[in-house]
């Protein structure tokens, strides 16, 4: 082996082993980018991994290593779009089905509120209906001397219950009265008599 045969076979080596050391950067950056949720593109695989675009684009094994990575990542990211999808279609779903519940509810209470409407409704023709203006003028002219008389008993009644408080007292003063008399007339009774 020749000196020049010799360098060569070292300068391939050499290639041969920053290659590895390049295509092992890349699968370090890509499962970091993949881990991570980053965009994995050529300029940032390239910048990370401290490689050349061109080194990317024509080495087939570092070529493969970011086409299947970016796949792999697009896959992940159309199940995680399409999870999420789902999720809120099915939040939406849960929705409509609260709204529409929500809705027949509200329409049942408005059928029975539009049913008690038309009783009363039918309550107050029936009041109606029974009264004749000329006895809707008589209850109200009997009404009315009934407030008279109402108040003229109410006055009438205050003023019986003043006379009687007035009599309750002439009473207890009477009665006082009689037992001052009555213990004077004892005390003379029994006073001896000179």
């Amino acid at each position: 082996m020749t000196a020049s045969s010799h360098r060569t076979a070292q300068a391939l080596k050499a290639r041969s082993q920053r290659t590895e050391a390049s295509l092992l950067r890349i699968k370090s950056v890509v499962d970091q980018l993949a881990k991570n949720g980053g965009l994995i593109t050529v300029a940032a695989v390239a910048r990370q991994a401290d490689v050349s675009r061109t080194f990317l684009y024509e080495h087939t094994e570092a070529r493969n290593i970011v086409t299947e990575a970016t796949l792999r990542a697009r896959g992940l990211r159309a199940q995680t779009d399409q999870a999420q999808r789902d999720a809120v279609e099915a939040s939406w779903r849960e929705r409509a089905l609260n709204a529409e519940e929500a809705l027949k509810n509200t329409n049942a209470e408005v059928a029975n509120q539009r049913e008690r409407i038309g009783e009363l409704l039918g309550q107050i023709a029936a009041l109606q209906g029974e009264w004749t203006d000329a006895d809707v003028v008589r209850i109200t002219t009997v009404n009315v001397a009934l407030q008279r008389e109402v108040r003229a008993l109410t006055t009438e009644r205050d003023r019986l219950t003043k006379r009687l408080a007035a009599a309750r007292d002439n009473a207890r003063f009477a009665d006082k009265r009689i037992a001052a008399l009555e213990a004077q007339i004892a005390e003379q009774l029994t006073a001896p008599r000179t």
